[in-house]
């Protein structure tokens, strides 16, 4: 029987929709290697002291943030860690191989709680010979969960209440949702994003009022393990190392309200105001500093500087006033034109006096 344009308008829309939500999964597969963890993590030791550390977006079967904190469970003096798994993962078993769950069917989602990390060789440290054996301790668990282990299902949000700290790297497609949740519920986190997240609508009110900032490993290149069949177009972007796919997007940084010490630290200024070389934008009396390094010791008025300033900032040096392209502003109004010539996103900062 002939469709109605209406059923195949329907039917259009829903494969554009599946295809959209495929796309977004792909470019959601990127997991963290272990070395740019514990580069991060060795920042904050005292504060995980006593606490119950969520991994929500993170199979234990291959994540690395499970990884590290089960291998530094001890040290950390971790009160307990929760990982939950999640269905149609690609390379289950890629990244830590460890359990053989009895009962698990192929890539079921699950919940990990461990409480107790034995040292079972008693060599006095604790490394992935002791991990293995985690699920078999009287004090740890495992159990299948209903749903897929999507970090917004009801069960999730419940294990996300009973933790003090989150430490992942949620889905990029999903950041601003993912901050909301964060915040909604008054929790501490420690998590990976894009750099552009600091000029989302959604996020950015949080940097400006102070209620979200930057970690310490913040420069250089990141690479993420990704499925062999990610498509990569950028040669420079790609590489495969023994088997294993990696690529390198952009520039990610860690994004946390835990303290740090950087956050308290003074921006050494030393060069002064000039009218020539700090140009006002068009129709606005706010002028422009092309690096953090250049901003003038001597200006109190209105600047924009690049978005990079946010791994610098220390709150009480200056005052974050909004954020502004040559299309649009957040929190000041300022289009960053000057003699028509655009530029790109600049935050808009004024020194405390």
């Amino acid at each position: 029987m002939k469709k109605s344009r209406n059923e195949n308008n329907m039917a259009t829309k829903s494969l554009n929709k599946n295809l959209h939500s495929a796309r977004t999964a792909k470019t959601d597969e990127f997991y963290t290697q272990l070395v740019d963890i514990e580069k991060e993590l060795k920042n904050y030791k005292e504060q995980f002291r006593g606490k119950v550390v969520y991994c929500n977006c993170d199979d234990p079967f291959e994540s690395n943030f499970f990884k590290y904190f089960a291998s530094n469970f001890n040290a950390l003096g971790l009160k307990k860690l929760i990982a939950t798994s999640y269905s149609g993962s690609p390379i289950v078993g890629g990244q830590l191989p460890l359990f053989e769950m009895a009962g698990s069917k192929g890539k079921q989602p699950l919940k990990f709680e461990i409480k107790e990390v034995p040292d079972t060789d008693k060599d006095g440290a604790i490394n992935l010979d002791d991990v293995k054996y985690l699920l078999k301790h009287d004090k740890n668990t495992s159990t299948p969960l209903k749903g897929s282990g999507d970090f917004r299902s009801e069960e999730c949000i419940k294990l996300l209440k009973e933790a003090d700290i989150v430490v992942t790297n949620p889905p990029f497609s999903l950041f601003r949702e993912y901050v909301a949740q964060l915040m909604e519920n008054k929790k501490k986190f420690l998590i990976l994003g894009d750099q552009n997240a600091i000029t989302y609508k959604e996020t950015f009110g949080y940097v400006k009022d102070n209620k979200l900032w930057v970690g310490y490993d913040n420069g250089g290149t990141k690479w993420f393990q990704v499925p062999m069949d990610y498509d990569i177009s950028t040669e420079s972007r790609k590489k495969i190392v023994n088997g294993v796919k990696y690529f390198s997007m952009g520039r990610i940084l860690w994004f946390t309200n835990l303290d740090t010490t950087k956050r308290h630290e003074n921006i050494v200024l030393y060069k002064k105001y000039t009218p020539k070389e700090f140009p006002k934008y068009d129709n606005y009396d706010v002028i422009n500093v092309d690096k953090v390094s250049d901003i003038p010791m001597n200006y109190n008025g209105v600047m924009g500087v690049p978005i990079t300033f946010v791994d610098k900032y220390n709150p009480k040096q200056f005052e974050i006033l909004g954020v502004a392209n040559s299309a649009r502003w957040i929190g000041y109004k300022c289009l960053t034109l000057i003699q028509g010539r655009k530029i790109y996103n600049r935050i808009l900062i004024k020194r405390k006096k």
